[in-house]
């Protein structure tokens, strides 16, 4: 068989997952092996991927400690799923990061700069690498799936660090879907409102709303987000999903703000 005759759908399709060692990020990755992906599992806590490779199998998931931070970590993490697995179809780049509620006025230098750092920072540094092997790559191309949040449309009161980052998620997934149409790199956003996992467990005794007031909201389970991300991980190479919302049905962000 020719390589100009091997197409992505007869080879091991290969995700990088980030933040894989617990909530979202884990799910998200059993759900993309039991959907047929090899999958690369990326997070600072070695003991907390070793968990979720654990729950993959070991022919379908490879741990790789990585702070997403780190510029030369992350190159290192795409070189080793590379070369494991062959190459990089799909990014989940999913490693972030909440702030705490904070009047406006006393937001600090540093924690302004922890946040953006990892939510958007790190975000690029993985996009970045994952587009360069998706370019380079035989057949070319890729999925580049970066989570946003309900945050990316509308804030939370006091909640500036962590809003803007997401913000500027959407404007790098909008060029990174630009600048990878000539290499069929795909990208798009998953915005998430309210998935059960430990960031949102505190949504059960009350969040703070806009008109100041504090009360619970509802939450969703984080299958449904799985489901969600696997469905853009899977699309035809004729199609994209540029932004998915997903969000707990009842919760307040039609409206809010």
């Amino acid at each position: 068989m020719t390589e100009e005759a091997v197409t992505r759908d007869e080879l091991r399709q290969v995700a990088v997952v980030t933040g894989a060692g617990s909530g979202i990020g884990r799910a998200v990755a059993i759900g993309l092996a039991r959907a047929g992906f090899v999958v690369a599992l990326a997070g600072r806590r070695e003991a907390a991927l070793a968990e979720t490779a654990s729950r993959i199998g070991a022919d379908a998931g490879m741990p790789i400690p990585t702070d997403i931070t780190d510029e030369a970590a992350v190159a290192r993490l795409f070189d080793r799923a590379a070369q494991r697995f062959g190459r990089v179809d799909v990014l989940f780049n999913n490693a972030g990061v909440s702030s705490f509620t904070t009047p406006f006025d006393e937001i600090t230098l540093a924690d302004w700069q922890s946040v953006i750092d990892v939510n958007l920072t790190g975000m690029f540094l993985a996009a970045r690498e994952a587009f360069r092997h998706m370019r380079l790559q035989r057949p070319v191309g890729g999925i580049i799936i970066n989570n946003g949040s309900i945050s990316a449309h509308v804030p939370r009161p006091q909640a500036a660090p962590y809003t803007v980052s997401k913000h500027a998620i959407t404007g790098l997934t909008k060029q990174i879907a630009l600048d990878g149409r000539s290499h069929r790199v795909r990208c798009g956003q998953i915005d998430i409102g309210n998935a059960a996992s430990a960031m949102t467990a505190g949504m059960a005794t009350g969040m703070l709303q806009a008109d100041g007031s504090t009360r619970p909201e509802p939450t969703m389970a984080v299958e449904s987000v799985v489901r969600a991300v696997v469905l853009m991980a899977t699309m035809p190479e004729d199609a994209a999903v540029f932004d998915l919302t997903v969000a707990a049905a009842d919760m307040p962000f039609v409206g809010r703000g």
